[in-house]
């Protein structure tokens, strides 16, 4: 079978234009305010920022995530990928192109579940960029473990009503509604224990206890929420799905998802690429350029190596998402770019930095907010080796045991067989015999 990672050339001029502009524009923003991409805009970074989001819209990329019932144009996941390989060189750049995380994920969801005033009230400013939301599921005593989630929903006439803790909410405290992952039914399987919940953030109950801040933020001016909720009620149209259909909901924002982080991080990846080949053409150190040191060119060859491998994994695993549309049956592929997520990132960005010397370890440059990103993205949806577990186990399932006492290459028993096929000698008893 062969695969196809082309697309049109109209789309293609798209790109192009699109890299430009994040390039030669957002990158700016970029620099202005590294910090502010989910706070809600000042006058003066709206000033800035909307104009750039009615660029990008009479371009017809805003929201490129999107179907077309929901007004996006409905672009495959390959088209995506491309674009969200340019997205993930910029800090804003998913902002101004209206596919920001969590945002895209919960719009998709609120989407699908969502009552007709929830989409109103919610789903319309959201996807216009006008406000933020949070996805709030992990917790503090068992991070994204669901087994041993503790926040319940318990049905209270025509309300439920919400008790307990999450941890790395990320965004909360500019958020205008959350999504909250709890437990409803707590005897049953993990899988159809917790319900999905649409809860806006200013309903009484719910109090930030912290903010925690990232490696590269600014230590008193975290993003990620502890959240206590304490009898948080609301009306029984806030469950999004059925009762006991969380992992459902949740699926709806993860498979599409992990295609365009990985992409994005591919972008970073390239970026740091492009860093290191300035750097190394730029630098002379004991009477020669880097880019003459045998270390400098290993690292930049190797980076070369692992990005190329890594962006045609994710493209083969978009080209597939396109081609039989069943994220189930590109599962294994799915949790394989997750895993390479950081590892690719988080290798290319350390050479980066080594190679810039004590200069890529400041502020000045952008290496240590993407290598600290990797780490994170290591994380993120779940820990690496969950995925590599999925990977194990989607791989063994395609194989079988061998059928006796020896592996099926063990060349004694196969020199046998040959013996007796094509020599006309005494077949063997048997593969287990030696």
């Amino acid at each position: 079978m062969s695969w196809d990672f082309t697309v049109e050339p109209e789309f293609q001029e798209q790109l192009d234009w699109a890299d430009e502009f994040v390039t030669g524009t957002v990158y700016k923003l970029d620099v202005l305010w590294p910090h502010d991409t989910y706070r809600p805009l000042t006058r003066r970074q709206r000033d800035v920022v909307d104009p750039l989001k009615q660029e990008v819209r009479k371009r017809g990329l805003w929201a490129c995530h999107l179907g077309p019932e929901l007004g996006g144009p409905g672009y495959g996941q390959l088209r995506l990928a491309l674009l969200n390989e340019i997205l993930g060189k910029s800090i804003w750049g998913p902002r101004i192109f209206g596919s920001q995380a969590p945002d895209t994920g919960n719009a998709e969801i609120i989407a699908h579940y969502g009552t007709p005033e929830q989409k109103q009230r919610y789903l319309e400013p959201l996807l216009e960029g006008d406000i933020v939301s949070c996805f709030s599921m992990t917790e503090p005593q068992g991070g994204a473990d669901p087994g041993v989630f503790t926040t319940r929903a318990v049905r209270d006439g025509g309300e439920w009503v919400i008790n307990g803790e999450k941890f790395f909410s990320s965004n909360a405290r500019w958020a205008s509604f959350f999504i909250i992952m709890a437990v409803t039914n707590p005897g049953a399987t993990v899988s159809t224990r917790m319900s999905m919940f649409l809860v806006s953030a200013e309903t009484a109950g719910i109090e930030i206890e912290r903010n925690l801040a990232h490696l590269g933020e600014p230590a008193d001016d975290g993003t990620e929420a502890l959240i206590r909720y304490t009898d948080v009620r609301v009306p029984a149209s806030a469950m999004l799905g059925d009762e006991g259909g969380a992992f459902g909901v949740a699926q709806t924002r993860l498979g599409g998802g992990r295609v365009h982080h990985a992409m994005r991080a591919v972008g970073s990846a390239q970026r740091c690429l492009d860093m290191m080949a300035e750097r190394a053409l730029s630098r002379t150190t004991k009477g020669e350029l880097l880019a003459r040191k045998q270390a400098v060119q290993n690292m930049i060859a190797d980076s070369y190596l692992e990005i190329q491998q890594f962006r045609l994994l994710v493209m083969y695993t978009a080209w597939q998402i396109d081609k039989y549309q069943d994220y189930q049956r590109v599962r294994k592929d799915i949790a394989a770019i997750k895993v390479q997520t950081p590892r690719v990132l988080e290798a290319v960005a350390r050479r980066a930095i080594q190679i810039h010397g004590a200069l890529g370890t400041t502020y000045d440059l952008p290496l240590t907010r993407i290598y600290a990103s990797g780490m994170m993205l290591a994380l993120a949806d779940g820990p690496t080796e969950v995925h590599q577990t999925t990977i194990a186990r989607q791989l063994l399932h395609g194989y079988a045991p061998a059928p006796g006492m020896w592996p099926t290459e063990h060349i004694p028993t196969r020199r046998a067989e040959a013996e007796a096929v094509l020599l006309g000698a005494p077949a063997p008893a048997g593969r287990d015999q030696d």
